[in-house]
Formats: structure tokens, sequence, C-alpha cells
């Protein structure tokens, strides 16, 4: 009897109960995720229905944009939790990092000691999707010498370096770590995305992943059919976050 092995998985089906989510954008009004608390309790219940039930949100802190000070995340956090817990909103853990931009306004920051962790000392940074920082190894020296470990947002998404693959074997041995969106092993970002997620699994390059969630559409897309590759390496990404598992 030949067996076929099916061509594609379910995103969400690989799941696991209890999932930590180190990597989305729930605080109300204050990124460009969730505009108020009702869409913020909606997308905490569409996120539990897959799974996910211990949430570090990751708010932007971008130079210009959403210059997020720590203070006010630390505040929309606790509104935020209080709120979710008086509307009944089922959830293991809800707190709170940033997802910083590596831009002048990171690195005052940096100096300062003024930055917001996932877990003790994870850092969740992000670059541009122009262009990178041009020292962008002596960064990441910079953060480990301040005592943070690096964990760099959505590798898969950097153009730039889809031509200059060996930059992300440069950035690892630099002690960066890697978060893979999960939405990039879907279509959603397009097939080079796609391709580049499958790609760093495969080389054993990824460390943590995240839903990056903004809005219900992008946690619909969570429940795709994806390719059935690199399943094993992914259940291990997935599995990895509960390092940060607060309760």
């Amino acid at each position: 009897m030949i067996f076929f092995k099916k061509k594609t998985v379910t995103l969400s089906d690989l799941i696991p109960k209890g999932y930590v989510d180190i990597h989305s954008h729930l605080l109300p009004g204050i990124d460009d995720g969730s505009k108020n608390i009702y869409q913020t309790t909606k997308l905490v219940k569409m996120l539990n229905e897959i799974g996910v039930e211990h949430f570090i949100t990751t708010p932007h802190v971008m130079d210009d944009v959403w210059p997020n000070t720590t203070d006010r995340i630390n505040n929309k956090l606790i509104e935020t939790a209080n709120l979710l817990k008086t509307f009944k909103i089922n959830f293991s853990s809800f707190s709170a990092a940033a997802e910083y931009m590596i831009d002048d306004l990171f690195l005052k920051r940096l100096q300062k000691n003024d930055l917001l962790t996932i877990g003790e000392d994870y850092l969740l940074v992000e670059m541009s999707t122009f262009n990178p920082p041009i020292n962008i190894l002596e960064i990441i020296f910079e953060m480990k010498l301040a005592g943070y470990k690096p964990i760099l947002a959505h590798p898969e998404r950097y153009g730039y370096y889809f031509n200059k693959y060996k930059m992300y074997n440069d950035l690892k041995k630099a002690g960066c770590f890697f978060q893979v969106n999960l939405l990039s092993l879907t279509d959603y970002y397009g097939a080079q995305v796609q391709d580049t997620a499958f790609k760093l699994l495969s080389d054993n390059l990824i460390d943590f992943t995240g839903t990056d969630a903004h809005n219900e559409r992008q946690i619909n897309k969570l429940k795709d059919l994806i390719p059935n590759k690199e399943v094993n390496q992914i259940e291990k990404c997935l599995s990895a976050n509960s390092i940060f598992c607060t309760s």
C-alpha cells in the first residue's frame, strides 16, 4: 500500500494549547494595531480560540511615528488588562513589552536603559523594511553589552537580505535571536517572504515565533493551509516560546 504525504497542513493546528505569543499589537490606540478596547477583546478571543493563552503584546516604538514611552505602555497595559478581566475575556496572562525600531530614539533609550523586555532580558527589535542600519552588528554588540538578548522580529521580511543571505548568519553569530512571523508561513506577505521563512527554518536559524497580530484579517489568515514542510522545526520554535510563560 502506498501512503501519500499531505502537501499542506493547517497552520493553526500546529499552535500548541497554552501557546505564549511574544509579538502582537493588542494595546488599543497606541500604534497601528487594535483601534479600541472592543477590537482588543475580539482579537484576544480569536487568538485564544487557536491556542494562545499567554499574551506578551508588543506595541511599536518608533521615532516620529509611535514614540511610545515606557510609562505610556505600562499605563495602557494596566488599563487594558483590567478591562479584559471586567469583560471576562479568557487568558492565562497578559503583559506587555515593546517592538523597538532600531533608530535614534532606540539608541537613546538603550543608553538610558529605558527599555521594556520580554522576560527578564530579551529585547524585541525591528529594522526598517527599506534599509538596514549601517552598523547593525555594532548595535547588536551594544545591546548585548548592556545586558540584553536581542530578538530580531520577522527577519524573513527584510528584502535587502534576500540576495545577501550570509547576513542572516552574521547576525546570528553576533548573538541575535530570530523570531519568525507565523503569517510569513502563509502567503500573506508574498512568495519571497514565505520562501525565506521556510529557508531560515530549514537552516535552523529561527528561535522563536509570534503572530504579529494587528487585526482580525491577520488572525483569520493563521487558519490557512501552508506547505507541509519543516513542520518539526515550526513546532520546535512554537514550543520554544514557553520559556517566557509567567504563570
